[in-house]
Protein backbone atom coordinates (compact mmCIF):
# COMPACT_ATOMS: atom_id res chain seq x y z
CA UNK A 1 0.00 0.00 0.00
CA UNK A 2 1.46 3.31 -1.08
CA UNK A 3 1.79 6.16 1.40
CA UNK A 4 0.19 9.54 0.96
CA UNK A 5 2.26 12.65 0.13
CA UNK A 6 1.51 14.01 3.59
CA UNK A 7 3.14 10.98 5.14
CA UNK A 8 6.50 11.73 3.50
CA UNK A 9 9.22 13.14 5.72
CA UNK A 10 9.74 16.87 4.84
CA UNK A 11 13.15 17.92 3.55
CA UNK A 12 14.95 19.60 6.46
CA UNK A 13 16.57 22.11 4.03
CA UNK A 14 13.40 22.99 2.14
CA UNK A 15 13.12 26.48 3.64
CA UNK A 16 16.76 27.29 2.92
CA UNK A 17 16.43 25.92 -0.60
CA UNK A 18 13.33 27.99 -1.27
CA UNK A 19 15.05 31.08 0.09
CA UNK A 20 18.14 30.39 -2.03
CA UNK A 21 16.08 29.80 -5.17
CA UNK A 22 14.21 33.07 -4.61
CA UNK A 23 17.43 34.98 -4.08
CA UNK A 24 19.07 33.40 -7.14
CA UNK A 25 16.02 34.31 -9.22
CA UNK A 26 16.36 37.92 -8.04
CA UNK A 27 20.07 37.89 -8.91
CA UNK A 28 19.34 36.58 -12.43
CA UNK A 29 16.69 39.27 -12.95
CA UNK A 30 19.02 42.00 -11.66
CA UNK A 31 21.84 40.75 -13.90
CA UNK A 32 19.54 40.88 -16.92
CA UNK A 33 18.59 44.44 -15.99
CA UNK A 34 22.24 45.42 -15.50
CA UNK A 35 23.22 43.86 -18.84
CA UNK A 36 20.33 45.70 -20.51
CA UNK A 37 21.61 49.01 -19.12
CA UNK A 38 25.14 48.16 -20.29
CA UNK A 39 23.94 47.28 -23.81
CA UNK A 40 21.93 50.49 -24.05
CA UNK A 41 24.92 52.49 -22.81
CA UNK A 42 27.15 50.83 -25.42
CA UNK A 43 24.67 51.69 -28.20
CA UNK A 44 24.38 55.31 -27.00
CA UNK A 45 28.18 55.57 -26.80
CA UNK A 46 28.48 54.48 -30.44
CA UNK A 47 25.94 57.12 -31.50
CA UNK A 48 27.70 59.76 -29.40
CA UNK A 49 31.08 58.92 -30.94
CA UNK A 50 29.58 59.14 -34.42
CA UNK A 51 28.06 62.57 -33.71
CA UNK A 52 31.29 63.81 -32.17
CA UNK A 53 33.18 62.62 -35.26
CA UNK A 54 30.77 64.57 -37.46
CA UNK A 55 31.25 67.58 -35.19
CA UNK A 56 35.03 67.48 -35.66
CA UNK A 57 34.69 67.18 -39.44
CA UNK A 58 32.19 70.04 -39.48
CA UNK A 59 34.57 72.24 -37.50
CA UNK A 60 37.05 71.96 -40.37
CA UNK A 61 34.34 73.09 -42.81
CA UNK A 62 33.50 76.03 -40.54
CA UNK A 63 37.17 77.03 -40.40
CA UNK A 64 37.29 77.18 -44.21
CA UNK A 65 34.08 79.21 -44.44
CA UNK A 66 35.24 81.59 -41.71
CA UNK A 67 38.62 82.04 -43.36
CA UNK A 68 36.89 83.03 -46.59
CA UNK A 69 34.50 85.37 -44.76
CA UNK A 70 37.36 87.01 -42.82
CA UNK A 71 39.24 87.60 -46.07
CA UNK A 72 36.17 89.28 -47.62
CA UNK A 73 35.62 91.43 -44.53
CA UNK A 74 39.28 92.49 -44.55
CA UNK A 75 38.85 93.40 -48.22
CA UNK A 76 35.74 95.44 -47.39
CA UNK A 77 37.60 97.28 -44.66
CA UNK A 78 40.56 98.00 -46.94
CA UNK A 79 38.39 99.41 -49.76
CA UNK A 80 36.35 101.43 -47.26
CA UNK A 81 39.44 103.02 -45.72
CA UNK A 82 40.89 103.69 -49.17
CA UNK A 83 37.65 105.31 -50.32
CA UNK A 84 37.45 107.43 -47.19
CA UNK A 85 41.08 108.54 -47.57
CA UNK A 86 40.54 109.47 -51.20
CA UNK A 87 37.36 111.37 -50.36
CA UNK A 88 39.16 113.28 -47.61
CA UNK A 89 41.97 114.13 -49.99
CA UNK A 90 39.38 115.17 -52.52
CA UNK A 91 37.66 117.48 -50.04
CA UNK A 92 40.98 119.10 -49.14
CA UNK A 93 41.82 119.77 -52.78
CA UNK A 94 38.34 121.11 -53.49
CA UNK A 95 38.73 123.49 -50.57
CA UNK A 96 42.04 124.66 -51.97
CA UNK A 97 40.49 125.07 -55.39
CA UNK A 98 37.77 127.30 -53.96
CA UNK A 99 40.39 129.39 -52.18
CA UNK A 100 39.21 128.41 -48.71
CA UNK A 101 41.58 128.40 -45.91
CA UNK A 102 41.77 125.34 -43.74
CA UNK A 103 39.94 125.77 -40.51
CA UNK A 104 42.11 125.88 -37.47
CA UNK A 105 42.54 122.46 -35.98
CA UNK A 106 41.03 120.68 -39.02
CA UNK A 107 42.81 117.44 -39.74
CA UNK A 108 44.04 116.84 -43.28
CA UNK A 109 44.09 113.48 -44.94
CA UNK A 110 47.49 111.82 -45.16
CA UNK A 111 47.42 111.73 -48.93
CA UNK A 112 46.45 115.40 -49.26
CA UNK A 113 49.16 116.50 -46.87
CA UNK A 114 51.63 114.15 -48.54
CA UNK A 115 50.88 115.55 -52.00
CA UNK A 116 50.95 119.15 -50.80
CA UNK A 117 54.32 118.72 -49.06
CA UNK A 118 55.83 117.09 -52.12
CA UNK A 119 54.60 119.97 -54.26
CA UNK A 120 56.04 122.54 -51.86
CA UNK A 121 59.41 120.74 -51.63
CA UNK A 122 59.61 120.53 -55.39
CA UNK A 123 58.76 124.25 -55.67
CA UNK A 124 61.35 125.29 -53.03
CA UNK A 125 64.06 123.15 -54.57
CA UNK A 126 63.33 124.62 -57.96
CA UNK A 127 63.49 128.15 -56.52
CA UNK A 128 66.70 127.34 -54.66
CA UNK A 129 68.36 126.07 -57.85
CA UNK A 130 67.16 128.71 -60.25
CA UNK A 131 67.03 131.86 -58.12
CA UNK A 132 69.66 133.83 -56.30
CA UNK A 133 68.73 134.46 -52.69
CA UNK A 134 70.63 135.77 -49.71
CA UNK A 135 72.50 133.53 -47.31
CA UNK A 136 69.93 133.95 -44.57
CA UNK A 137 67.07 133.15 -46.96
CA UNK A 138 68.97 130.16 -48.28
CA UNK A 139 69.39 128.69 -44.77
CA UNK A 140 65.67 129.16 -44.09
CA UNK A 141 64.79 127.42 -47.37
CA UNK A 142 67.13 124.47 -46.60
CA UNK A 143 65.70 124.12 -43.11
CA UNK A 144 62.14 124.25 -44.47
CA UNK A 145 62.90 121.61 -47.10
CA UNK A 146 64.42 119.26 -44.48
CA UNK A 147 61.40 119.61 -42.20
CA UNK A 148 58.97 118.89 -45.03
CA UNK A 149 60.99 115.86 -46.18
CA UNK A 150 60.93 114.46 -42.64
CA UNK A 151 57.16 114.84 -42.60
CA UNK A 152 56.92 113.25 -46.07
CA UNK A 153 58.86 110.23 -44.80
CA UNK A 154 56.46 109.95 -41.86
CA UNK A 155 53.41 110.00 -44.16
CA UNK A 156 54.88 107.68 -46.82
CA UNK A 157 53.95 104.30 -45.13
CA UNK A 158 50.32 105.35 -44.63
CA UNK A 159 50.00 106.64 -48.17
CA UNK A 160 51.62 103.49 -49.57
CA UNK A 161 49.26 101.29 -47.49
CA UNK A 162 46.24 102.74 -49.25
CA UNK A 163 47.98 102.78 -52.63
CA UNK A 164 47.10 106.37 -53.12
CA UNK A 165 47.70 107.74 -56.59
CA UNK A 166 49.88 110.74 -57.11
CA UNK A 167 48.11 113.82 -58.38
CA UNK A 168 49.48 117.01 -59.81
CA UNK A 169 48.41 119.73 -57.43
CA UNK A 170 49.37 122.35 -59.98
CA UNK A 171 46.28 121.25 -61.95
CA UNK A 172 43.59 121.04 -59.24
CA UNK A 173 40.72 120.38 -61.62
CA UNK A 174 42.47 117.34 -63.05
CA UNK A 175 43.48 116.17 -59.55
CA UNK A 176 39.87 116.48 -58.34
CA UNK A 177 38.60 114.50 -61.30
CA UNK A 178 41.20 111.77 -60.81
CA UNK A 179 40.60 111.44 -57.05
CA UNK A 180 36.83 111.34 -57.50
CA UNK A 181 37.15 108.51 -60.03
CA UNK A 182 39.50 106.57 -57.76
CA UNK A 183 37.20 107.10 -54.74
CA UNK A 184 34.20 105.86 -56.75
CA UNK A 185 36.21 102.83 -57.92
CA UNK A 186 37.20 101.99 -54.31
CA UNK A 187 33.56 102.36 -53.27
CA UNK A 188 32.42 99.95 -56.00
CA UNK A 189 35.09 97.46 -54.99
CA UNK A 190 33.82 97.68 -51.43
CA UNK A 191 30.21 97.12 -52.57
CA UNK A 192 31.31 94.10 -54.59
CA UNK A 193 33.02 92.62 -51.54
CA UNK A 194 29.90 93.33 -49.43
CA UNK A 195 27.77 91.49 -52.01
CA UNK A 196 30.09 88.46 -51.86
CA UNK A 197 29.88 88.53 -48.07
CA UNK A 198 26.07 88.62 -48.27
CA UNK A 199 26.08 85.58 -50.56
CA UNK A 200 28.39 83.69 -48.21
CA UNK A 201 26.58 84.78 -45.03
CA UNK A 202 23.75 82.14 -45.23
CA UNK A 203 26.36 79.40 -45.59
CA UNK A 204 28.13 80.71 -42.52
CA UNK A 205 24.88 80.87 -40.55
CA UNK A 206 23.92 77.34 -41.64
CA UNK A 207 27.37 76.02 -40.77
CA UNK A 208 27.18 77.52 -37.28
CA UNK A 209 23.60 76.28 -36.78
CA UNK A 210 24.60 72.73 -37.76
CA UNK A 211 27.63 72.98 -35.49
CA UNK A 212 25.41 73.96 -32.57
CA UNK A 213 23.05 71.07 -33.35
CA UNK A 214 25.87 68.52 -33.42
CA UNK A 215 27.30 69.94 -30.21
CA UNK A 216 23.93 69.75 -28.42
CA UNK A 217 23.23 66.26 -29.76
CA UNK A 218 26.67 65.02 -28.70
CA UNK A 219 26.17 66.47 -25.21
CA UNK A 220 22.69 64.92 -24.93
CA UNK A 221 23.94 61.47 -25.95
CA UNK A 222 26.90 61.73 -23.60
CA UNK A 223 24.64 62.62 -20.65
CA UNK A 224 22.33 59.72 -21.53
CA UNK A 225 25.35 57.42 -21.67
CA UNK A 226 26.47 58.57 -18.21
CA UNK A 227 22.97 57.98 -16.78
CA UNK A 228 22.84 54.43 -18.17
CA UNK A 229 26.32 53.66 -16.90
CA UNK A 230 25.33 54.94 -13.46
CA UNK A 231 22.22 52.73 -13.45
CA UNK A 232 24.32 49.75 -14.53
CA UNK A 233 26.87 50.41 -11.78
CA UNK A 234 24.16 50.82 -9.14
CA UNK A 235 22.54 47.55 -10.19
CA UNK A 236 25.93 45.83 -10.13
CA UNK A 237 26.51 47.06 -6.57
CA UNK A 238 23.10 45.71 -5.51
CA UNK A 239 23.95 42.35 -7.08
CA UNK A 240 27.24 42.30 -5.18
CA UNK A 241 25.45 43.01 -1.90
CA UNK A 242 22.82 40.35 -2.58
CA UNK A 243 25.46 37.77 -3.52
CA UNK A 244 26.87 38.10 0.01
CA UNK A 245 23.54 36.82 1.40
CA UNK A 246 23.31 34.17 -1.33
CA UNK A 247 26.71 32.82 -0.41
CA UNK A 248 25.71 32.74 3.26
CA UNK A 249 22.65 30.61 2.45
CA UNK A 250 24.75 28.35 0.24
CA UNK A 251 27.23 27.89 3.07
CA UNK A 252 24.39 26.94 5.43
CA UNK A 253 23.10 24.36 2.93
CA UNK A 254 26.58 22.92 2.44
CA UNK A 255 27.11 22.68 6.20
CA UNK A 256 23.76 20.93 6.69
CA UNK A 257 24.51 18.56 3.81
CA UNK A 258 27.94 17.77 5.23
CA UNK A 259 26.44 17.19 8.68
CA UNK A 260 23.82 14.76 7.33
CA UNK A 261 26.44 13.00 5.26
CA UNK A 262 28.62 12.59 8.35
CA UNK A 263 25.63 11.30 10.36
CA UNK A 264 24.72 8.80 7.64
CA UNK A 265 28.30 7.59 7.45
CA UNK A 266 28.44 7.00 11.19
CA UNK A 267 25.01 5.32 11.20
CA UNK A 268 25.91 3.00 8.32
CA UNK A 269 29.13 2.07 10.05
CA UNK A 270 27.21 1.29 13.25
CA UNK A 271 24.61 -0.83 11.43
CA UNK A 272 27.30 -2.62 9.51
CA UNK A 273 29.10 -3.40 12.76
CA UNK A 274 25.90 -4.75 14.32
CA UNK A 275 25.12 -6.91 11.30
CA UNK A 276 28.40 -8.78 11.50
CA UNK A 277 28.23 -12.59 12.13
CA UNK A 278 30.27 -14.55 14.57
CA UNK A 279 32.58 -15.64 11.81
CA UNK A 280 33.21 -11.99 10.89
CA UNK A 281 33.64 -10.57 14.38
CA UNK A 282 35.09 -12.15 17.55
CA UNK A 283 32.92 -9.84 19.65
CA UNK A 284 29.75 -11.13 18.02
CA UNK A 285 30.95 -14.72 18.47
CA UNK A 286 31.62 -14.13 22.16
CA UNK A 287 28.21 -12.60 22.63
CA UNK A 288 26.50 -15.53 20.91
CA UNK A 289 28.38 -17.98 23.10
CA UNK A 290 27.39 -16.02 26.18
CA UNK A 291 23.75 -16.09 25.13
CA UNK A 292 23.83 -19.82 24.55
CA UNK A 293 25.48 -20.44 27.88
CA UNK A 294 22.84 -18.41 29.67
CA UNK A 295 20.02 -20.25 27.96
CA UNK A 296 21.24 -23.76 28.83
CA UNK A 297 24.13 -26.17 28.79
CA UNK A 298 25.97 -27.08 25.69
CA UNK A 299 27.27 -30.55 24.92
CA UNK A 300 29.19 -31.74 21.99
CA UNK A 301 26.88 -32.62 19.19
CA UNK A 302 24.59 -29.70 19.99
CA UNK A 303 22.47 -31.42 22.71
CA UNK A 304 21.74 -29.57 25.90
CA UNK A 305 21.22 -30.88 29.38
CA UNK A 306 17.45 -30.76 29.10
CA UNK A 307 17.33 -32.60 25.84
CA UNK A 308 16.41 -36.30 25.80
CA UNK A 309 18.53 -38.80 24.02
CA UNK A 310 17.05 -39.92 20.75
CA UNK A 311 15.64 -43.48 20.58
CA UNK A 312 16.79 -44.01 17.12
CA UNK A 313 18.84 -42.63 14.38
CA UNK A 314 15.94 -40.82 12.72
CA UNK A 315 14.67 -39.47 16.02
CA UNK A 316 18.07 -38.18 16.95
CA UNK A 317 18.20 -36.15 13.86
CA UNK A 318 14.83 -34.55 14.44
CA UNK A 319 15.62 -33.94 18.12
CA UNK A 320 18.74 -32.06 17.19
CA UNK A 321 16.82 -29.77 14.89
CA UNK A 322 14.23 -29.20 17.57
CA UNK A 323 16.93 -28.25 20.05
CA UNK A 324 18.52 -25.92 17.52
CA UNK A 325 15.22 -24.11 17.01
CA UNK A 326 15.07 -23.28 20.66
CA UNK A 327 18.18 -21.20 20.33
CA UNK A 328 17.48 -17.81 18.79
CA UNK A 329 20.61 -17.38 16.69
CA UNK A 330 19.46 -14.15 15.15
CA UNK A 331 18.41 -12.44 18.36
CA UNK A 332 21.49 -10.27 18.41
CA UNK A 333 21.22 -9.49 14.72
CA UNK A 334 17.73 -8.07 15.04
CA UNK A 335 19.02 -5.68 17.58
Amino acid sequence: MRGRPDDATPNPDSELREELQGMEARVRKMRNTRNSFSDQARTIAEKRNSVQGQYKEHREKIDLVLTEMKAIRAEIKMYKEKRNALQQQLRDIISQAKGRREEKGEKKSATAEYAKLQHEVHSLENTFETSSVGQKKEKEMIKRIKEMKIRIDELAPEVTHFEMIKVDLSDLDSAIKTLRAEADAAHQEMLGAVARADVLSPDVDEAFAHRDFLKAEGDRLHNEFLELRQKSDEMHNKITELMVDVNKVRDKLNMARDERKSWMTDHNASVKAEMKTGAESSEVADELVSTLLNSGGITFGGIGDGDKAPSGKRKAKSGKKKSMRKIDMNANRRR
